[in-house]
Order: C-alpha cells, then sequence, then structure tokens
C-alpha cells in the first residue's frame, strides 16, 4: 500500500529539481507558470478519485489497482516524449486522472483488513513507508539531471510502476468481502457517496483535511522558488527538501506507536492546536525577516504536525463505512485533493519572493480544520472512541 501512494508522491517529487529546467527546454515566461506540473496533476487526480473506488466496491481492488498501474506507465513514457508545454500538462492530467485509484485504494484495502484505531496505526505506518519518497525523490531528480534530462525522470517513473505492478500481481491478496459487492449503477454510487458526506461524525474531518492538505500542497508547489532561489540554498534544495520529509516520516512512525494509547482523536485535536500554534508563531518570525536557518526547523514542526493530523483524521472519517470503503475512500480523497490542489495552487501563486503568503494560508487551514472538527465532534475535543480491542 506503501508502494502505490508512493508512486503518486513521485510523480510530484522527483521532478521538483527539474522544474525550472524543463519550463525553460519548452519556452515559458512566466516562472509561476512552472508550477502547474504539479498543480494539474494534483488537481486532476482528485477528479479522478471518484471513480476507482466505486468500481472497486464492485470488482474488487486488485483488478483496479493493476489497471491504475498500467495507466503510469504508459502516461508517464507520454510525458517523457512531449515537445510543448501544453502537452505536458495534458499528459500529466491524464496521468493524474487514470491512476487516481494508487492514491484512493490503499485506504480501502487497509479499511477492509482494519477498524477503530488499529486502522489508524497502519494508516500511520503505510505514511511513513510514504514518506520516505519526498525524502529521496528531489535527490534523485536532481541526479538524474547531472547525467541526463529532464525526460529521463518520467522514463524512471514508469519503471518503478512496472516494478510496483509486478509485486502487486504477485503479493496483494483480494481484500474486498464477497458480500459487500456494490452495484455499479450511478444511483447507488451517489448514495454512497453523498452518505460520507451527510454523515456528520465524517464530513468536519473530510473538508478539514482538504485545508491541511491545500497548505502542504502550497508549500511544495512553491518549495523550489521559495527554498533554492528566495533563501539561496541552490542545489542544496533537494538535501533540505528531503531532511524535513525525514523527520515528517519519524513522526508518523511516532504516531503509529501512540495512537492506539491514547487514540486517534486526542492525538489529532492535540496536533491540529500544536499546528495553529506553530504557524502563528512562524509568521511572527517571518513578518521582521528569517533566514533559511530558521525557516527549515519552523517548517518541519508544522509539516510534523500534519503527520499527527492526516493518518488520524483520515482513519476517523472512514469508521463508519465497512461496507462501502471504497466510495467512501473515493469522495473523501476527490475532497482532499481537489479541494487541497485548488488551494495549493492559488497558494503557490500568491508567493511573493517571501514566505508570508504561505504562512498566513497555514494558519488560517489550521483554524478551519479546528472549527470543523469541532462541527463534527459537536463541540467536544480530545473524546476517545473506537479503542483498540484484546484478546
Amino acid at each position: 500500500m506503501a508502494a502505490l501512494q508512493a508512486l503518486q508522491a513521485l510523480a510530484i517529487d522527483i521532478m521538483l529539481p527539474a522544474l525550472g529546467t524543463m519550463s525553460r527546454d519548452l519556452g515559458l515566461s512566466d516562472p509561476n507558470d512552472r508550477q502547474l506540473v504539479v498543480g494539474v496533476f494534483l488537481v486532476c487526480s482528485g477528479l479522478g478519485s471518484l471513480i476507482p473506488g466505486a468500481l472497486s466496491d464492485r470488482f474488487g481492488r486488485r483488478p483496479v489497482l493493476l489497471a491504475c498501474l498500467a495507466a503510469y506507465f504508459t502516461l508517464s513514457l507520454g510525458c517523457a516524449l512531449v515537445t510543448d508545454f501544453n502537452a505536458l500538462l495534458v499528459m500529466r492530467a491524464l496521468t493524474g486522472l487514470f491512476t487516481s485509484g494508487m492514491i484512493v485504494l490503499p485506504m480501502a484495502v487497509i479499511r477492509d483488513r482494519f477498524d477503530g484505531d488499529r486502522m489508524a496505526r497502519i494508516q500511520s505506518l503505510v505514511a511513513m513507508v510514504f514518506m520516505v519518497v519526498p525524502m529521496i525523490a528531489p535527490m534523485l531528480g536532481q541526479a538524474v539531471l547531472l547525467v541526463a534530462g529532464w525526460r529521463a525522470i518520467f522514463a524512471i517513473m514508469a519503471l518503478l510502476s512496472l516494478c510496483v505492478a509486478f509485486w502487486i500481481g504477485a503479493r496483494l491478496p483480494e481484500t474486498l468481502h464477497d458480500d459487500y459487492r456494490q452495484p455499479v449503477m450511478p444511483r447507488a454510487i451517489l448514495r454512497n457517496m453523498g452518505e460520507a458526506l451527510g454523515t456528520r461524525s465524517a464530513v468536519g474531518y473530510i473538508i478539514g483535511l482538504a485545508f491541511i492538505q491545500g497548505a502542504l500542497l502550497g508549500y511544495i508547489n512553491s518549495s523550489q522558488q521559495l527554498v533554492a532561489e528566495h533563501f539561496g540554498a541552490g542545489l542544496y534544495f533537494p538535501i533540505i527538501f528531503g531532511a524535513m520529509a525525514m523527520v515528517m516520516s519519524g513522526t508518523n512512525f511516532v504516531n503509529s506507536r501512540i495512537v492506539e494509547r491514547f487514540g486517534a482523536r486526542r492525538v489529532s485535536h492535540a496536533a491540529t492546536l500544536f499546528y495553529i500554534t506553530i504557524a502563528l508563531a512562524h509568521l511572527a518570525v517571518a513578518s521582521g525577516g528569517e533566514d533559511l536557518w530558521a525557516f527549515a526547523p519552523l517548517m518541519t514542526a508544522s509539516m510534523c504536525m500534519m503527520s499527527f493530523i492526516g493518518a488520524n483524521y483520515q482513519s476517523i472519517a472512514l469508521q463508519p463505512f465497512a461496507r462501502t470503503a471504497g466510495a467512501a475512500a473515493s469522495v473523501m480523497m476527490f475532497v482532499r485533493l481537489v479541494g487541497g490542489a485548488v488551494l495549493g495552487i492559488v497558494i503557490g501563486q500568491a508567493y511573493d519572493g517571501t514566505p508570508v503568503p504561505l504562512l498566513i494560508s497555514m494558519l488560517i487551514a489550521g483554524l478551519l480544520a479546528i472549527a470543523l472538527v469541532l462541527y463534527s465532534e459537536r463541540g467536544r475535543l480530545f473524546r476517545r472512541l473506537n479503542p483498540p480491542r484484546h484478546g
């Protein structure tokens, strides 16, 4: 499951060091347009995520996942061959659209097997492995650029997807229970998806996570300009980006160790409040002028709080939907990716040569997230529901 989600992350992070080279080779005049290579992929991943979960509720998780991997392989090769920036955006859009199941269905597979705080623990372990990709992907992309052109990056993506396809084909059993198979009818699909958005205990976490995700994607979209250019990191950007992701991966492991003891709600509620506090403090520092040595630790602290928020919000929101986990995961990922990607594009385009717009967006995202959680929890934070079963 981590390998599947990691391929989607690879499609974003491996090319961050190449965005400047790609924009020059394809004749871009506005430097902010390079961000669309990431933003368009994310928006279309969100739009496409409505489909694979519903299909997997009928046909099973395995065949849908293998079809997504085949599309990833083919379209990655297509991206390597384009000669026009608009054509590249079209290929990136199709890649996001047809491979969205690789980010949606691991959630459904985990829900098929686990529930409650144990599900949150497994989600955190998957996220921990998944976060290794942002740690190494920019360095891999930088290494490719030193010996080959940016097109070779897409060829590597295709090769890795082929490896994962063979692995999934050999190792992943079908996890959908036969009694839970749903009809492929628009009315039934819309009913199942509507149930996810109409369940009060879930919807606040779904939308709240989209705001947090949007702030993170806003940072990713502008990270090359902000860290490499504004703060002058240059060729050290992939190392700095990877080190921050490594720390974030470590906090996902910490979450997996503590969530069953304290509960997903207690951990994620506390993390959201800390996230708001860090964003406020960072904004105060940045308003007076800061350097890379101040920015990197504070941004890393915010990213660490996201580790305690993401997997736990996700697990809490999926808990009520054992029979329709695919449809629920699809609509959750749709809101998370489309909402988050659109916000990320807006935040990235607001980049003005300083980190201030990004930090304002992070503060607002945290405040909106805690307000939505309060709605889902009917005004009560830190409750303990669905404790792990023993015996």
